[in-house]
């Protein structure tokens, strides 16, 4: 969105008409009036209390809203609910409602919201079919704030604990586990990543023992990381550098057992052919 340059507010001055005179009382009525008209009030599409299915259009407003980005309007309909419908069936999803729109919102104050709101569902509502959703979504507002690799990564794992959680309390359920699974695999993939950019600073670096013990904390900690083929030819290479030939040639050859189309298989197969004759001498 592009904002344009606003001349300042002036005070003193009466608003003039073209020839210089000031606006009459009832010529500023009358612009006031169809200003006015072009604006409807926020709470003019909301019925009153006690309506006939009034809580019903409430939450069907809201989540139009919520569709069209419309994060304000959509609470506004969504805390309607919540407070004055404490027996209606769409309390609780206008209360995941609202975690939504703060969460859409995305600012850095939304996302406290959000997780505050998710958190409440859960307190209030744990056994409530949406259950499983509120837990997934607290995963999310934590993966929207994840940093890239080689920044902080506590939001990082905010989420995985989120996401585990989810897998923990609802192992069966089918509507959101394939996505919970996805997202918890980019996120351990993006801590990971985190761990190798550390371990390829200490082999760039020449330490290789620091290297050493860095790669390996990554296959420790996630085996069924994407992107193990570079983490063993860094590995094999910290090895062979340092002297280890016999521990080195297993990570190269583990490239081409697990990774045939990596990136690093012709290069693993030289180093293995390599170091293999080294051995032999």
């Amino acid at each position: 969105m592009s904002y344009h340059h606003r001349a300042p507010f002036r005070t003193g001055h009466r608003p003039a008409t073209r020839t210089g005179r000031p606006w009459s009382s009832a010529a500023l009525a009358v612009l006031i009036a169809i200003a006015g008209a072009g604006c409807t009030s926020p709470r003019a599409d909301i019925p009153a209390i006690g309506e006939v299915e009034a809580d019903r259009l409430l939450f069907e407003r809201g989540a139009a809203a919520l569709d069209e980005g419309d994060w304000r309007r959509a609470r506004q309909y969504f805390v309607e609910i919540r407070d004055n419908y404490p027996q209606s069936q769409y309390r609780a999803p206008a209360r995941l409602g609202i975690g939504e729109s703060y969460e859409q919102e995305g600012s850095t104050e939304a996302y406290v919201r959000a997780l505050a709101e998710f958190q409440d569902f859960l307190s209030l509502y744990p056994t409530h079919p949406r259950a499983p959703f509120a837990q997934y979504k607290l995963g999310m507002v934590h993966f929207h704030q994840m940093r890239r690799a080689e920044r902080d990564q506590t939001e990082t794992r905010n989420a995985i604990r989120e996401f585990e959680n989810f897998l923990d309390r609802y192992p069966t359920d089918a509507e959101w586990m394939s996505t919970v699974q996805a997202r918890l695999r980019e996120a351990r993939d993006r801590l990971s990543e985190h761990d190798f950019t550390v371990g390829h600073f200490y082999y760039r670096a020449k330490f290789y023992p620091g290297a050493v013990n860095r790669f390996r904390q990554i296959l420790d900690n996630d085996p069924e990381y994407s992107k193990r083929d570079e983490v063993y030819f860094y590995l094999g290479e910290s090895y062979a550098v340092g002297q280890a030939i016999a521990e080195a040639i297993p990570y190269f050859a583990r490239i081409l057992e697990e990774f045939e189309a990596s990136e690093f298989a012709d290069e693993a197969r030289v180093r293995i052919s390599e170091l293999e004759a080294r051995l032999d001498r």
